[in-house]
């Protein structure tokens, strides 16, 4: 298995078959970055690159192409009109949930007005930028995805939590429809930019439908609301022999079954302080799932390295028994961990990880 190429590495995990090693991801916070630079991480260095980070994610412009604009600037932070029309509230200096201010779809009539915008179109792709990175990526072995949030987690960016959770029980129907409609859309798109050259070689859907003790809906809203879409999803990406990913934050162990009968082939970040355990979750779903995340971030900045070690080596020891397993920690990398610490935390990942 020497010289095992990213996408064979991934390829293999997400089969249940054992690659190499464990394959690696992750997702720093900006500020995170900035404090690594600050440390010792090169100016001019390439995060990815520089860390072994196995995917490249592609997308499209999914949004209600709304004009965007700056409402106001400070030292501290910048309000804004996205492109979907949403007011929200951005720190400048500190990584957080942006606030939302105003949400531009709060009633049926409203996305009557707009739904159409939600529509294909040529102009959400800049093929002529997007397609050459893609092919380099995809020379370089590296595992290629195509990327969209969907569901629940791409409605309340313009109709709001409190609105969308509400409608849920109100007028379940025209929730129904909007899922609907960002499925068609995601299809759509992904379809085009296939026909267009992007082979991707997975597919990682962003849903985030969890808190810290619970999922944000019953498995019945999920069964009745958002499945059907999921489920028209995957099978869309089966069918053309792409495995699923899907990156769904919080508490979601209620929904796991359903996801299953969905046909998602691998869940993510598995939030340990959201109670996401991923040696009791490969225990009760290994034989169903990849699973890809689950290492508590709160122990990666531990003043004693120890613990951070006795985290990877004991989840590992489980998680890797059939190969269906990929490193990445249990939502983001904070800008509580330093780049030594990190450094040495990559070091246990590929000393743990390895499958000989």
């Amino acid at each position: 298995m020497a010289g095992m190429t990213s996408r064979e590495r991934v390829l293999l995990a997400l089969s249940h078959r054992k690659p190499d090693r464990v394959p690696i991801h992750d997702e720093p916070w900006p500020t995170t970055i900035e404090r690594w630079r600050r440390e010792g991480l090169p100016q001019d260095a390439d995060v990815a690159e520089f860390f072994g980070y196995e995917f490249r994610l592609f997308s499209f412009n999914s949004s209600f192409q709304m004009p965007t604009e700056v409402l106001e600037e400070t030292e501290e932070y910048r309000i804004v009109r996205n492109a979907d029309g949403a007011v929200r509230k951005d720190w400048k200096h500190q990584t957080s949930t942006p606030a939302y201010l105003e949400f531009p779809i709060t009633d049926r009539a409203k996305w009557e007005e707009r739904r159409e915008r939600l529509r294909w179109n040529d102009s959400r792709v800049d093929w002529d930028t997007l397609l050459p990175q893609f092919k380099q990526a995809k020379e370089r072995g590296y595992f290629c995805v195509f990327t969209m949030a969907t569901g629940y987690d791409r409605a309340q960016g313009f109709v709001g939590s409190e609105n969308l959770l509400m409608a849920m029980v109100e007028d379940p129907a025209w929730v129904k429809e909007i899922f609907d409609t960002i499925a068609d859309l995601t299809i759509a798109g992904a379809e085009e930019m296939m026909a267009r050259g992007f082979d991707f070689d997975g597919v990682w859907l962003f849903n985030d439908m969890g808190y810290r003790n619970a999922s944000l809906f019953s498995p019945r809203a999920y069964r009745e609301l958002i499945f059907p879409a999921d489920r028209r999803m995957v099978d869309f990406f089966h069918a053309r022999g792409l495995k699923v990913i899907l990156h769904s934050c919080g508490c979601v162990k209620a929904l796991i079954p359903d996801l299953i009968r969905a046909g998602f082939d691998c869940l993510q970040p598995l939030e340990s302080k959201a109670g996401m355990d991923l040696v009791e979750l490969k225990r009760l779903y290994g034989d169903k799932l990849a699973f890809m995340g689950g290492i508590d971030a709160r122990k990666m900045s531990h003043p004693d390295p120890a613990v951070i070690e006795e985290e990877i080596r004991t989840k590992f020891a489980v998680a890797m028994e059939d190969g269906a397993y990929i490193y990445h920690t249990d939502h983001s990398v904070p800008d509580t961990v330093g780049f030594q610490r990190y450094c040495y935390i990559l070091d246990l990942v590929r000393r743990y990880g390895r499958y000989d």
